[in-house]
């Protein structure tokens, strides 16, 4: 199973919500958020939203508490575990912030699950405010991709997930995602791959529209229970697949030894 690497969203595919949008709305502030909204990059007016609450008294431990009860699907804490225990490499790919992520997935008890979480930073300053920075320095070192937001492609980090697997040995991806910066991360994936958008949210809308650019296989998922139930088929149909290959690969080597026969016996060394 060493072989696999399952790369997850995390808005909207780990927990039911945009985990931005649930602190803002949580914590009172999504009138001022939306006078912003049309002002700023997103990842860049979340750090004022941040700025904006620790003025008005908000704490980290009020953000905290409110990140623990964020809405999930029952299933989705059970799906990781199982492809987890299943050997597989899981690692979140999001464009929230570390600071969010990890208190979620800590809340969760799953957090060791992830070998890597590949997010925009957070930090708490000495003042304990919030800070949340780009992934990518757009203004001094932009990514280059149209498709995806100036702070994050993810498609260049997928490339450099395949770089390292190939140096590790490992062979498979499995992606799950929603949204338009899911897209991106599509098209990077090979022959042999699986992506998992959710349905009729807009990444699964930008691969229907653009079958032809997707190399790897499509499953479609509504809810947690239907993430669990495909992520676990994809991981047992390649678990087998590759069983399969290896008997055949043993089968040959075997085959080929026989007919060589015995090492014929040296001759004598004559005096």
């Amino acid at each position: 199973m060493a072989g696999i690497v399952v790369i997850f969203d995390f808005d909207k595919t780990i927990i039911d919500m945009d985990s931005d949008n649930w602190v803002v709305d949580e914590l009172g502030a999504n009138d001022l958020f939306n006078q912003l909204l049309s002002t700023m990059p997103w990842n860049s007016l979340m750090d004022r939203m941040m700025k904006e609450l620790h003025a008005q008294g908000k704490t980290i431990e009020d953000i905290e508490e409110v990140l623990k009860r964020v809405p999930i699907h029952p299933r989705i804490v059970p799906a990781i575990k199982s492809a987890y225990a299943l050997g597989c490499d899981l690692r979140v790919v999001s464009d929230a912030n570390v600071f969010f992520i990890e208190t979620i997935l800590k809340h969760l008890e799953i957090r060791d699950c992830f070998s890597e979480i590949n997010t925009n930073p957070g930090y708490v300053d000495e003042e304990g405010r919030l800070q949340i920075l780009p992934y990518v320095d757009f203004q001094t070192s932009p990514h280059g991709c149209s498709l995806c937001p100036p702070n994050m492609c993810k498609g260049l980090i997928v490339e450099r997930i395949q770089a390292s697997m190939a140096k590790e040995g490992k062979k498979r991806i499995i992606y799950l995602g929603d949204g338009i910066g899911d897209f991106c991360p599509s098209l990077k994936l090979r022959e042999g791959d699986f992506v998992m958008p959710r349905k009729d949210f807009p990444a699964w809308n930008l691969i229907k529209e653009n079958k032809t650019l997707v190399k790897a296989d499509v499953h479609e998922w509504t809810d947690g229970e239907e993430l669990e139930h495909i992520l676990l088929q994809l991981i047992n149909a390649i678990t087998i697949e590759e069983s399969q290959l290896l008997s055949v690969e043993c089968k040959f080597h075997t085959m080929s030894k026989a007919s060589h026969g015995p090492f014929p016996r040296p001759l004598p060394v004559p005096y």
